[in-house]
């Protein structure tokens, strides 16, 4: 399992240069080595032990795993810093985790508490998971996104809390994250336009009346339209998102 561990690495990060380097200053392939190990004794049920090996992985390397969690083959954290993984989780062959996903429960709930994510899913950085629910193969999560339900297999997933935005994406990049779609700027620019529109049928009424605004009045609504007009706009272009 660790050299398929370690050929998942130099398959997906270009910055993987040769297999000592790999080994001793990648804490993500560091964090699964111990949990695995970490696995196997509380699988046997140890006391203690387990968790104490948790510890020390989690104080050398940022990440967090729960001793009980399942972890498939050829998984790649990659960075790691302030990744936790649960107690009850379950992550898929050669998934994808970038730093700061949480793969968490929702309360204190007993028995299954903590997400299944199927094989080769992608969990953008800062992503959070959350709950007994079930993430189908080859899922793309996008980065700061909060799912919260199931997602089917061959989907994107991203927004607060996580939405679908695109069905069976078999050719996606994986690592193109720049083209996972902003559902929440595309509904803000929607509305945008059908206020616009309403702003003109207005405009008519007021033009085809008696209601007629005075010129002061006037330059000052096309004044703060303006405005309002450029700030919507740079959001939309990005700097609000």
């Amino acid at each position: 399992m660790l050299l398929t561990d370690l050929r998942t690495i130099f398959e997906r990060d270009p910055a993987a240069r040769n297999w000592l380097e790999v080994l001793f200053c990648y804490p993500g392939l560091q964090a699964l080595m111990c949990h695995r190990l970490a696995h196997g004794l509380y699988k046997m049920g140890l006391p203690f032990i387990p968790r104490f090996i948790s510890h020390i992985s989690r104080f050398l390397t940022g990440i967090e795993i729960h001793p009980g969690a399942v972890i498939g083959q050829g998984v790649f954290i990659d960075h790691g810093m302030g990744v936790v993984i649960g107690e009850t989780a379950i992550v898929g062959d050669y998934a994808l985790i970038y730093q700061g996903v949480t793969l968490g429960g929702t309360g204190k709930e007993s028995g299954k508490r903590h997400p299944t994510l199927g094989s080769h899913v992608v969990v953008g950085a800062g992503a959070k998971v959350l709950g007994n629910i079930q993430i189908g193969d080859r899922v793309r999560i996008g980065a700061g996104s909060v799912v919260l339900r199931d997602a089917p297999s061959n989907t994107t997933v991203v927004g607060i809390p996580g939405r679908v935005t695109r069905q069976n994406n078999l050719n996606a990049d994986a690592l193109a994250h720049d083209k996972v779609r902003d559902v929440e700027a595309e509904v803000i620019g929607a509305l945008f336009e059908r206020v616009k529109t309403l702003e003109k049928q207005v405009e008519h009424l007021q033009n085809t009346s008696s209601l007629n605004l005075t010129e002061s009045e006037t330059e000052q609504t096309a004044n703060t339209q303006s405005d309002s007009d450029s700030m919507i706009a740079a959001f939309l272009d990005g700097a609000g998102i």
